[in-house]
């Protein structure tokens, strides 16, 4: 599937919203990543390879180079890992076979009622620093931003910046030095420092997607993941009003 522009995310958005959907699933929310320019991981024309089985599986691989990630994709399962929804570290077509098999069992018996629209296959993300952006449009306040540290366990560490959106970049640098895990960012023991201009990029065009898209309540990245190489987003989640 080709890339999206902006306004082609706003009809996304509308026509989800007109089908009575609180959410958008895991390709459309990339789609709209990469319309703002976000990076996301790379798979067929770019963006995202969404197969149904087997049988689509061979002429996706001559694109992608591996190791690959095998998500599932469902309006009904929030969080894949909890459902054995995700496999990681594929290397091949044998893996993903047994990839696929593995994740419709789990779910059949972890979340039997959920309905699958398919399967997303990517490049699996390099190593880095695991970060948290997000976007929510608050009752009292208006658009926020936020930005922590933490990836899968941001829930546990609670180590977040907010700021009302939109914002500029001097402000999300701002942020970033807010959290307690700011070091790791910086070249913590040893570690190469992150790309902190592009990750401050990215938290302004989060802060501008939840001021500028009607529709959206909430919007998350998590994990970003960081480095000296790069910026990618393994993971997001669009909510709707």
């Amino acid at each position: 599937m080709r890339f999206m522009t902006k306004h082609e995310t706003k009809n996304m958005i509308s026509d989800a919203l007109s089908a009575g959907r609180k959410s958008l699933l895991e390709p459309e929310a990339k789609a709209l990543l990469s319309a703002w320019g976000i990076p996301v991981p790379k798979s067929v024309s770019g963006q995202w390879s969404v197969v149904s089985g087997l049988k689509d599986v061979e002429p996706v691989l001559k694109k992608l180079i591996p190791p690959f990630v095998l998500k599932v994709i469902s309006p009904d399962i929030l969080h894949k890992s909890d459902v054995g929804g995700v496999v990681v570290g594929l290397k091949n077509e044998k893996e993903i076979e047994q990839a696929l098999n593995g994740i419709k069992i789990s779910i059949s018996n972890k979340a039997p009622h959920a309905k699958i629209e398919g399967f997303l296959l990517e490049e699996m993300a390099s190593k880095g620093v695991e970060v948290i952006i997000g976007g929510l449009m608050d009752q009292q306040f208006g658009p926020a931003v936020m930005f922590g540290i933490g990836g899968v366990a941001v829930e546990l560490l609670k180590d977040v910046a907010f700021r009302l959106a939109p914002i500029k970049r001097k402000e999300a640098l701002e942020m970033m030095k807010e959290v307690k895990g700011y070091p790791l960012l910086t070249g913590y023991r040893g570690m190469k420092p992150v790309n902190i201009k592009g990750l401050g990029d990215i938290i302004v065009k989060i802060s501008e997607i939840i001021s500028e898209l009607d529709g959206i309540k909430e919007i998350e990245i998590n994990p970003l993941i960081v480095s000296d190489k790069g910026i990618i987003a393994v993971d997001a989640r669009v909510f709707l009003k």
